[in-house]
């Protein structure tokens, strides 16, 4: 197996250098267990605590170890000297005309990063971030625009869903009757970010949500978009099975190195490769390729016939994207009509094409637009343009 891929940049301890005290969020099983024990836990009783604890922390959303009342007054007293169930905090909230909702959210350093929540009939979608910034500079995301800060701990990651679950009154009521309705039913790690640059951060993160006796969302409701990182599609088939999305964008190598410069690296005959092997490692019954639409660039019908070609083999679908355009965007959204004659080529050859509803554009919340508020300098259009020219 290849090494892992790793990144330079700072991964915070998880131990809380105001206080002193481990924070208990994104801590998987094991390590909580582990935790208790270095606390004095006794380690005939470990297992039985990590499951109160456990249940408390994430079924509950209970935030003060005081409330934990099936622990020993004097046990509980032992776990707030010691450790903190601490979040990420919201610093602006916005909701868009379509019920997306925004969340502007402050980790520690002071970085920001920003997630989203995107209610549809029958579910809530949550997403999530990995880094602050990304090292990817995808021309057309705006995402891309800012260098990357530092990886996300799994606390991090794991808080911005609880955040969410805050925000919406999810958390079960002692007493109440039960409601097996979702608000967040599925996950998606599409925000700020390459999770697959954090990738041991991002595990313990989905270990945490996956967790039945707590947080309880299925594999099969979390969905990892990757831009290409080869080398650990196949780990994340077997540490952590969610279902897997890419980013694809182009049917060429000379566009998709400018579209997404990973592919520099990893081109598309490799990372097909991979993604030809992820559905058997998984168990996971197809992979979604992301597509976004841009005028004339991308969106030929030569460019359609390409795309089922090279897919041709994979359980897949197609998500098209009309691209959402953001302040000194280099790219322009394809017209309607030339979506839909690509959607339909794409379902002529036999793969679902459905066409994304952009959704929370009025508060810059769609597909492509998540942005700190950390900047850099970005590119020009016309620099980026005369890039995809000379590629094309």
């Amino acid at each position: 197996m290849n090494a892992p891929i790793t990144q330079d940049v700072l991964t915070l301890p998880r131990k809380l250098p105001d206080s002193g005290r481990v924070n208990i969020i994104g801590l998987t099983r094991d390590q909580l267990r582990q935790a208790l024990i270095d606390a004095g836990t006794p380690e005939k009783q470990a297992r039985m605590r990590v499951g109160q604890v456990w249940q408390w922390v994430y079924h509950w959303g209970v935030r003060d170890f005081a409330q934990m009342s099936n622990l020993a007054k004097d046990y509980r007293a032992l776990l707030a000297e010691r450790f903190e169930i601490s979040l990420p905090e919201i610093v602006t909230h916005q909701i868009s005309a379509d019920g997306t909702r925004k969340y502007l959210v402050r980790i520690a350093g002071g970085h920001e990063v920003e997630t989203v929540y995107i209610p549809e009939e029958g579910r809530g979608t949550l997403c999530v971030s990995s880094q602050v910034g990304c090292t990817l500079t995808c021309s057309f995301c705006h995402t891309g625009t800012q260098k990357l800060v530092r990886n996300l701990t799994a606390g991090e990651i794991v808080g911005q869903l609880m955040l969410a679950r805050d925000d919406l009154g999810e958390w079960p009521q002692p007493g109440a009757p039960k409601d097996e309705t979702r608000l967040v039913s599925n996950i998606v790690l599409m925000g700020m970010g390459e999770p697959l640059y954090n990738f041991d951060a991002v595990r313990d993160a989905m270990r945490v949500c996956m967790d039945n006796e707590g947080l309880s969302l299925s594999r099969r409701r979390i969905t990892l978009s990757t831009s290409g990182v080869v080398p650990e599609i196949a780990r994340t088939a077997r540490e952590i099975g969610c279902q897997l999305a890419v980013s694809f964008h182009a049917t060429t190598d000379a566009v998709r190195d400018v579209l997404v410069p990973i592919n520099r690296r990893w081109n598309i005959a490799a990372l097909l490769d991979a993604l030809r092997e992820y559905p058997r490692l998984s168990n996971s019954e197809r992979i979604t390729f992301e597509y976004v639409m841009l005028a004339g660039v991308n969106d030929s019908d030569e460019d359609a016939h390409r795309l089922v070609d090279l897919i041709r083999g994979i359980p897949a679908k197609i998500n098209l994207i009309p691209f959402n355009e953001w302040p000194g965007a280099p790219y322009r959204r394809s017209s309607n009509n030339r979506i839909h004659a690509f959607a339909d080529i794409i379902y002529h050859a036999g793969y679902a094409s459905p066409i994304r509803t952009p959704r929370g554009e009025d508060i810059m919340a769609a597909c492509g637009q998540l942005k700190s508020a950390t900047e850099r300098g970005r590119r020009s259009r016309a620099e980026v343009v005369a890039d995809v020219s000379h590629h094309t």
